[in-house]
């Protein structure tokens, strides 16, 4: 019989044991702007009722609000994706001048190989940039214990910390072993007035900035010593010569298990790094290589001491890491052939990703693509309005760019005729709200198109300032978009529903040519949230249906194609999956035939 797992054992996500650490340290604040991977962490810091926890409007904001706790002697958290710290950069920067006082951690989750993001970038970087230390978990044990560390070495050198996760370390799951799990609140750090800290006038800023790099080179002695960096002699004695790895985060995992012949540096802290160790470690072995998932950003730095760093063949920087390229990695240096990967399938039909059965955003960019409209777009799983059929969508940069590029594009001087920038209503309030006022005050004319499906859903359905609910379940104003509209000076205002095609065409033609700004909200509940309260699907007549393909044009998955052998014909019949099928009744809108009709929902499961 199997013992039983002790009650302070548990299986956790990173996310997950980032936030049991939160809790554990005696965290009272936490704020963060939901972001893949990152998004978890609040949700289940959520849980614990003695934290206080919000959807920031953004990673700016987020962090400012975590500074303001900081400033009140509280330790506080705020979490966002790689991306997110670019927003927030502006108050980090400045903080790591003034300094903590309650603990401050922000976790920044990375996402090589950009599994939900726009660009693959490394925040150790940023936190380099910053002077501030960068702590790098390599499984979920570790970010519940560094966590914690985190926010001793905070307080003890007065700055935030830098938690940096990747993908696979915020989501893999594995045992933790939480101790006794007892929260410890600090109740002895306390706000007290000290303008020559936290007012950064240039006058104090020059005397901060002094004392910044006096606190970097004492966090340089304590990387010494930090009991998270170990080595770890070879597990085999395979004779491959004397190869040594310096590596962090989940780096680690994979050359722990591929590379058993060679000692292992495995870095806790990597900024600022442990120059002596890594001399020590050096010297012990032949060749020296750096296994890290990102930019070169450690070995740079050891390159720096003067060492030598060997160059592979096998390239380890884009995208993230995984056994097959440390497989590789590892013959190479070895001096071995690789084992053969495992061919792929072959026989798998490809799955391109596309909008939802029933998605409301498809009704806008079903309209924009016949308008011919040149759309510039945002962040958001509306995103996908880019791709065929609907090809209603130019450019995606950041979030909130979509109404400035807009403007910019308009006042160049293009000669389209048509302008519409394109924004969810959670980006809307993150950081589009400053572009639409730039366009009124600078008297631009492009329209504003807000997909307002009533949550953030592409990272999970979180609330945010125009759902009237908090992170902490509670009711609060629900900001409306068409009175933001207003309130920046917009007097074209229109709220349309998307599930009406010919409405939607008409208010977009008519808004698209009009010489002043204006701004059309597009209002319907995301799909995935509504779906059961959907009374009827479609359904097609095949008597009726003249394989013309008007229907397919709109990409909904729940369409297909009747006979599979007709797929590369021009022309064919086509079916409705009842159960993909949500029943907007968009199709029937463009069916000429009368082909499509209604089923109820009870009869066609």
């Amino acid at each position: 019989m199997s013992k039983a797992v002790p009650t302070n054992r548990k299986v956790l996500s990173g996310n997950e044991a980032i936030a049991h650490a939160a809790y554990a340290a005696g965290v009272q604040l936490a704020a963060a702007y939901p972001g893949t991977p990152s998004t978890e962490i609040l949700e289940n810091i959520a849980e614990f009722k003695d934290i206080y926890c919000e959807w920031s409007v953004n990673e700016k904001v987020a962090l400012e609000v975590a500074i303001g706790a900081s400033f009140a002697g509280a330790r506080a958290l705020a979490a966002m994706k790689h991306v997110g710290l670019n927003v927030a950069l502006d108050p980090l920067m400045t903080f790591a001048y003034i300094g903590a006082t309650g603990g401050l951690v922000i976790v920044s989750a990375d996402d090589p190989s950009m599994h939900s993001s726009q660009n693959e970038q490394d925040n150790r970087t940023l936190a380099k940039f910053a002077r501030i230390p960068v702590l790098e978990p390599a499984d979920s044990q570790e970010c519940f214990d560094m966590v914690r560390a985190a926010y001793e070495i905070s307080e003890q050198f007065e700055l935030p910390v830098l938690v940096r996760t990747t993908t696979r370390i915020s989501h893999s799951s594995g045992i933790v072993d939480l101790g006794t799990f007892e929260r410890r609140p600090r109740g002895d750090l306390h706000y007290k007035k000290d303008i020559a800290r936290t007012v950064m006038v240039p006058l104090f800023a020059r005397q901060r900035r002094t004392a910044l790099e006096g606190k970097l080179e004492k966090l340089r002695a304590f990387s010494q010593n930090f009991e998270m960096h170990r080595i770890e002699p070879p597990t085999n004695d395979r004779d491959t010569g004397r190869i040594g790895i310096i590596t962090s985060g989940v780096a680690y995992a994979y050359v722990k298990e591929e590379l058993p012949s060679a000692a292992i540096l495995k870095l806790g802290m990597s900024f600022p790094l442990p120059e002596r160790m890594i001399r020590e470690f050096a010297a012990s072995v032949d060749r020296l290589y750096v296994v890290e998932e990102g930019d070169a950003f450690i070995e740079e730095q050891v390159l720096a001491m003067g060492l030598r760093v060997e160059q592979p063949k096998t390239s380890l920087r884009i995208g993230e890491l995984n056994p097959d390229r440390l497989k590789r990695f590892a013959a190479e240096i070895e001096g071995r052939e690789p084992e053969p990967s495992p061919s792929p399938a072959t026989d798998i039909p490809a799955r391109p990703p596309v909008m939802c059965p029933g998605c409301a955003h498809r009704g806008v960019f079903y309209a924009l693509n016949r308008l011919k409209a040149t759309v510039l777009g945002d962040i958001g799983c509306y995103s996908l309005g880019a791709f065929e059929p609907l090809y209603a969508m130019d450019s995606i940069v950041c979030m909130g760019a979509s109404i400035g590029n807009a403007h910019g594009m308009q006042k160049s001087g293009y000669d389209g005729e048509r302008i519409a920038a394109v924004i969810g209503d959670s980006t809307f309030f993150h950081s589009g709200i400053t572009g639409l006022l730039n366009t009124v005050y600078n008297k631009g004319t492009s329209t504003v198109i807000v997909l307002d499906n009533r949550t953030t859903a592409m990272t999970g359905h979180q609330d945010h300032p125009g759902t009237g609910r908090t992170l902490m379940g509670e009711e609060t104003v629900e900001a409306r978009v068409e009175d933001v509209a207003r309130g920046v000076g917009v007097q074209r205002v229109v709220t349309i529903d998307p599930y009406d095609l010919e409405n939607t065409y008409n208010v977009l033609k008519e808004e698209l040519g009009t010489p002043e700004p204006s701004v059309v909200v597009s209002r319907r509940e995301c799909v995935l949230r509504c779906r059961d309260r959907a009374r009827c699907v479609m359904r097609v007549d095949e008597t009726l249906c003249k394989a013309c393909g008007a229907c397919l044009r709109l990409g909904c998955p729940a369409i297909e194609i009747a006979d599979q052998a007709q797929i590369d014909t021009r022309r064919h019949k086509v079916r409705i999956n009842p159960v993909l099928c949500a029943g907007c009744g968009m199709c029937r809108q463009v069916c000429r035939f009368e082909a499509i009709c209604e089923a109820p929902r009870k009869q066609s499961l």
